[in-house]
């Protein structure tokens, strides 16, 4: 109806057959975030091969933890362009009965599960290092922080998009309609890591040159909490999604106004995601001399998030 490649249908009779419609409900974008998503795994895990195998050769306990927190980037990584991969594998697939739009959406809150877990585990091990204070070296660590810092910068310059920030937290409104939760779940990762590393290297420098060994684990606590904080609003974003959550009030609203301004009556109206950028809508009204459902799509033209679009109409 309003995305070019969409028809949508109509559960009432036109007097001709409903259209077949595509369903294929992947973003804009879909393609140039996996290539980047990609771009960022093969970065991870090429660090991470150093640092172990520097590790290793060097006997340097610090240089293989780093490896195995880059790890997680590279698991993180490896979820992300997975879920593009299947979303556009499998977008044909008539079993998906709405496409695989929502497939970065279940990524995303598989990655929010995770980080809310990172932040946890740091905000617990910066507790302990707080009470029982252990030697740092600081010889060692401090390089590695920047390593980790320059890979992270690398990322977020990869993976930033003008239409998907981290500090977004409500999903209810028109302008973040084409947010891809899957991108934005690897772009919080990488950055609440760059955050992390930044306020390392400086509690790492404190602790060097002016003995303030206790800074580093108050930074981790901050840290904890700033990630912790970012995973929730991501959970939210995205579990919304995959619980068909009304994306949008005011787009429902603007729906229903459309639709009754000749007299007609909605009596159910189900408005849902279902990818980046669309919209699926399930609307059935009732009116004394209701029109034909083409003249009721019609009313709905000039919105361009609505890419399924089933009308039910009954007389009243």
């Amino acid at each position: 109806m309003t995305t070019g490649r969409v028809t949508p249908s109509s559960a009432a009779h036109d007097g001709d057959p409903p259209i077949p419609q595509a369903h294929d409900f992947l973003g804009a974008r879909h393609d140039r975030n996996a290539r980047r998503t990609v771009a960022v795994l093969i970065l991870c895990a090429v660090t991470m091969a150093v640092e172990l195998i520097g590790g290793w050769l060097f006997h340097s306990m610090a240089l293989i933890a780093d490896g195995l927190h880059m790890a997680t980037h590279v698991g993180v990584m490896f979820v992300a362009g997975g879920a593009y991969w299947f979303a556009r594998r499998c977008s044909g697939d008539p079993s998906f009965s709405f496409g695989t739009g929502k497939v970065g959406d279940l990524a995303a809150f598989a990655s929010a599960v995770a980080l809310a877990s990172t932040a946890v585990l740091i905000g617990i091990e910066s507790i302990e290092r707080l009470i029982n204070p252990l030697p740092i070296a600081f010889g060692e660590a401090i390089p590695i922080a920047f390593l980790g810092l320059a890979v992270n910068v690398a990322s977020i310059w990869l993976l930033h998009d003008d239409h998907d920030h981290a500090h977004h937290e409500h999903e209810h409104d028109h302008g973040h309609a084409h947010h891809d939760h899957n991108l934005r779940a690897a772009y919080i990762h990488v950055l609440s890591d760059a955050g992390l590393g930044i306020f390392a290297i400086l509690g790492l420098a404190a602790g060097r040159w002016l003995g303030w060994t206790w800074l580093d684990p108050i930074i981790g606590i901050a840290g904890a909490f700033v990630i912790l904080r970012w995973a929730i609003a991501l959970a939210r974003a995205s579990g919304s999604v995959l619980l068909d959550r009304v994306p949008d009030t005011r787009l429902a609203a603007e729906i229903r106004s459309r639709i009754e301004r000749d007299g007609a009556q909605v009596r159910d109206l189900h408005l849902w995601r279902l990818g980046p950028g669309h919209h699926g809508l399930i609307l059935s009204l009732a009116a004394p001399e209701p029109l034909a459902p083409a003249a009721y799509r019609a009313h709905l033209a000039g919105l361009p998030t609505l890419s399924h679009v089933t009308i039910e109409v009954e007389r009243a």
